[in-house]
């Protein structure tokens, strides 16, 4: 139990509410009923003076004519929102109540499922599911050409009356009192939520369907093992059908192992990648001999032993606690067999700098292929 002040009281609730409470116990709890009384005070406040500037600032907005006629592009594209292999929002629950940018056609037989300014209702969004529409272009306010409000078809569908919305709608009032009306509902602190529950970690892709493998921004690289090891940030991987239709789409991270190439044919329940999940990958881009800098035995680098497994490796140490080892800079360089530094793609030198707890995953002098993890780096 802690009181208002944040402090944690000495004594602890050993009881539960079944046996009941000792008087003590339950005189500490106080705290908390009167702390929670008093917030619920002060956030009806703040939710209510949260609502009138909301609907200062928005009041002006309105819908002024029924189409703006702008030459601009003045639409965006939506699509369905995929996260790792499972649709989280569909195209049509995106796109129902929204006007129509461009005619929406059948992918397969060319069908016009929706003109051109026109709205996608309930029955529009069935055909667009069953005909597999990969995205649409729908007007939207962000890109109303309007100098003085907006055009109703950025706006589409009046929520409360189920068609286009009227010109004259105070559209700007109508948001600022959504947003505040559940105000008093929610709490004003999120970060009290939580703590305890565990996040699964996520070690490697398994697909849900059967298709095509197409990798985007692809940065791949072989190592030594002849694995296929993943360089990019930001590289993607997708699953298609045979109209090119996209299935899923997973991201994957850097230091990943891929197990098939682009252009695959795979198999729902197939495993196409995987990664450690707890260590970031420091990995070589170029084949050369390790050579250790800066990294000083007791100084900036010691042994230690991994309480989980039992396996001893050497690891990075802060060094900057010392001020004479201040201007050390442990890394780890790629030369080659003059000693000379290699060069990567990019024309940088190939030095990799370690931060502190960085274990490293290659010996001093020992030859290395592109592609080899140089050191990992445990996640917080």
């Amino acid at each position: 139990i802690a009181k208002p002040s944040g402090e944690i009281i000495e004594t602890p609730i050993i009881s539960n509410f079944k046996e009941g409470l000792t008087v003590l116990e339950y005189f500490n709890s106080t705290h908390g009923a009167r702390k929670g009384l008093a917030d619920t005070a002060l956030k009806t406040a703040n939710s209510g003076y949260l609502t009138r500037r909301l609907c200062d600032v928005a009041q002006d907005i309105q819908v002024t004519r029924k189409d703006c006629n702008c030459n601009i592009k003045s639409f965006i594209t939506l699509s369905e929102i995929i996260e790792g292999g499972n649709v989280l929002v569909s195209l049509s629950e995106r796109v129902l109540g929204r006007v129509a940018a461009e005619d929406v056609k059948n992918p397969i037989s060319g069908e016009i499922i929706v003109g051109k300014k026109n709205m996608i209702d309930e029955t529009v969004c069935e055909k667009i599911d069953t005909a597999g529409v990969k995205s649409i272009k729908v007007y939207s306010v962000i890109t109303c050409g309007l100098k003085k409000g907006v055009c109703a078809l950025s706006y589409g569908r009046d929520l409360s009356r189920g068609k286009l919305v009227s010109v004259g709608e105070a559209i700007g009032m109508i948001a600022a009192q959504s947003i505040g009306e559940p105000g008093t509902q929610l709490t004003m602190r999120t970060f009290h939520v939580g703590g305890t529950a565990q996040i699964k970690e996520e070690s490697s892709v398994v697909i849900l369907t059967n298709g095509t493998l197409k990798i985007s921004n692809k940065n791949l690289i072989k190592d030594s093992k002849n694995n296929t090891i993943v360089m990019g940030r930001n590289t993607q991987l997708s699953i298609e059908d045979e109209n090119e239709r996209q299935l899923a789409l997973y991201k994957v991270p850097y230091g990943a192992k891929l197990f098939h190439q682009h252009g695959d044919k795979v198999k729902s329940k197939e495993k196409i990648c995987e990664w450690d999940p707890y260590t970031l990958p420091v990995i070589a881009e170029k084949n050369g001999v390790v050579s250790y800098m800066d990294l000083v035995d007791g100084v900036s680098l010691a042994e230690t032993m991994d309480d989980a497994t039992g396996i001893a490796a050497k690891s990075v140490i802060d060094w900057r606690s010392q001020s004479k080892n201040s201007d050390l800079k442990p890394r780890i360089t790629l030369r080659n067999t003059d000693g000379e530094v290699i060069k990567k793609a990019d024309g940088n030198e190939a030095r990799y700098y370690l931060v502190p707890d960085s274990i490293l995953s290659v010996k001093d002098g020992q030859k290395i292929s592109a592609g080899d993890v140089l050191a990992r780096l445990p996640k917080e």
